[in-house]
């Protein structure tokens, strides 16, 4: 797995920055006002552009993690990540093929 962002807790919202060949951006994940079951629990933003989507989720193992999906004109096409915490609290966001 690859890491392309790292993010810390700020309130509800998690802000960082995301590093690809395609994009190197400041990124928020801000809470997202839920009007059904299906909907993203996160919305991703990039220079005040919604990149994203992301929905909580928790692993067999019992550990919560998001379940992210990213979007940006300058990728092939929608790319997959899972936000993890790290040991140092920080949240790494991980792309895996």
């Amino acid at each position: 797995m690859a890491n392309i962002g790292t993010f810390t807790r700020d309130g509800a919202n998690f802000t960082g920055a995301i590093t690809t060949l395609a994009l190197k951006a400041k990124a928020t994940l801000q809470p997202n006002s839920k009007v059904s079951d299906l909907a993203p629990d996160y919305r991703v933003y990039a220079g005040g552009v919604e990149i994203g989507a992301a929905w909580l989720k928790t692993s067999r193992g019992e550990r919560p993690y998001l379940s992210v999906k990213l979007d940006d004109p300058s990728f092939p096409g929608a790319i997959f990540c899972r936000m993890i915490e790290g040991q140092d609290g920080r949240h790494q966001l991980l792309w895996s093929r």
